[in-house]
């Protein structure tokens, strides 16, 4: 314990008028953790409203980088760190001392799945623990990772109180604000979408709410940071049932003879009750493979049964196997070849279009479950070069991209479309491949329709 010793006191008591004034001038500093895709989009956003950056981060590269002047994401022009740092608005840092400078600490550090599919809330703990060291009076800590309801309160709170002595409400304030970050999406950013925020207390919500509305265009509070945690998986469970669902649809409507997209952009014609969602390989990205979970293993604690959220996951998690069946049915229906010996092209490794971002990518399982049916795979991802260590998929690392060319194309048994980036060839595709599978219905997007083309 490194402050609790101290004699806390009701003179010790900070009154947040001042510190409400500093965040509706900008003059506060605020200091992120967890400099990726959650946080640097924040960062952004501070700076370019008037406020002091300090970003925290253990990955020494990323912070060197950084201080560079160099965006690690790619969707984050460069220039605006340059800017930043020529402003002397920010600065990068792997030292946790820094963070007794901020006025307002915000925390976006990853939250993923043991093997178990249970919540690991490590980086969390450990982030919190940290922070505790250098916690002052007067602060606000605001939690923006995604996790079950009760982590801010149940977790981080009886941490910084245990460790320093101080009291959530009195003398620093804790909330909880979910981050809506959408990755390649050009129409809403971190500054115009809405942000709701939960406070430990009315103090904590007055201050999270004016932090945000200084760089945020609109802010909904709700009554407990249990709430606000509940907004973003429900958010994604919608989205997590609802892409379920086009996929079972997908399967039954396969078998009928039933093109589901047809389906879809045609039911999508009504102007009321109905809502287009897409079926594809599987679930990606750093929220909807892994928030369902969330849910379910909290309801556990009430003796709660989630069983449409499990279902749903079951159905998404059955997709990889599915098409990497369809895939080895179209090689023996048009190549009188099985998935043994094949040379496949896998083409999008990144979870969505257009990003540079293959957390929980759906393609890096039906990579490795195309090498142990015995295929030789290789990649094309304009966005993803070189495929960076995981935890998961270690046997991938390092794997580079390959040069397309027309006789590049036509080694290959197959090609697999996994991810539809709006850079791909898809002319030249079709021109050279043999056989194409589409798992997205890019090329019939694209106004290409061709036998050696089966959609899945």
């Amino acid at each position: 314990m490194t402050q609790n010793l101290k004699a806390v006191s009701v003179e010790s008591r900070p009154d947040i008028t001042q510190l409400i004034e500093k965040f509706e001038n900008a003059e506060a500093t605020v200091a992120v953790v967890g400099l990726g895709y959650v946080g640097l989009p924040l960062v952004n956003a501070l700076y370019t409203n008037g406020f002091n950056v300090i970003g925290f981060d253990v990955d020494q590269k990323r912070v060197e980088s950084l201080n560079a002047g160099k965006s690690p994401i790619k969707h984050i022009a460069s220039e605006s760190f340059a800017e930043m740092l020529e402003a002397g608005k920010f600065e990068a840092t792997t030292s946790s001392d820094y963070l007794a400078k901020a006025d307002a600490i915000i925390i976006c550090v990853p939250t993923p799945l043991t093997r178990q599919r249970e919540p690991d809330l490590k980086f969390v703990v450990e982030t919190t623990k940290v922070i505790a060291k250098h916690l002052k009076p007067g602060q606000l800590i605001t939690l923006e990772s995604t996790t079950y309801p009760g982590t801010t309160s149940e977790v981080m709170k009886p941490i910084l109180e245990r460790e320093t002595g101080l009291i959530s409400g009195e003398h620093f304030f804790l909330a909880y604000s979910p981050e809506r970050e959408d990755p390649g999406n050009e129409k809403f950013s971190a500054q115009n979408t809405p942000k709701v925020v939960g406070g430990d207390g009315e103090k904590a919500l007055e201050l999270a709410t004016k932090l945000y509305e200084k760089f945020i265009g609109k802010v909904v509070s709700v009554s407990t940071p249990e709430t606000a945690e509940a907004v973003k998986l429900t958010e994604n469970i919608f989205r997590a049932v609802n892409i379920a669902l086009v996929n079972e649809l997908k399967v039954v409507y396969s078998k009928m003879g039933i093109d589901v997209w047809e389906v879809i952009d045609a039911a999508s014609t009504k102007p009321f009750g109905f809502m287009p969602f897409y079926p594809g390989p599987g679930l990606g990205g750093h929220c909807i493979p892994i928030d369902p979970f969330y849910l379910t293993w909290k309801a556990r604690e009430f003796d709660v049964h989630t069983r449409f959220i499990e279902l749903a996951g079951e159905i998404n998690n059955n997709m990889v196997r599915y098409v990497v069946d369809n895939l080895a049915e179209a090689l023996s229906t048009h190549a009188e070849k099985s998935i043994k010996g094949s040379k496949i092209l896998l083409c999008g490794v990144a979870y969505k279009r257009n990003v540079d971002d293959m957390r929980e990518s759906p393609s890096l399982k039906i990579w490795e479950a195309l090498e142990q049916r015995g295929a030789q795979v290789d990649y094309l991802d304009p966005y993803l070069p070189k495929i960076p260590a995981t935890r998961e998929h270690a046997t991938l690392t390092g794997r580079e991209s390959v040069k397309v060319s027309t006789e590049t194309l036509k080694s290959y048994d197959a090609a697999f479309l996994a991810t539809d980036h709006d850079n791909f060839d898809y002319e030249m595709l079709a021109q050279n491949c043999k056989l194409i599978v589409d798992t997205r219905n890019a090329f019939a997007k694209h106004g290409i329709v061709a036998d050696h083309i089966v959609k899945t």
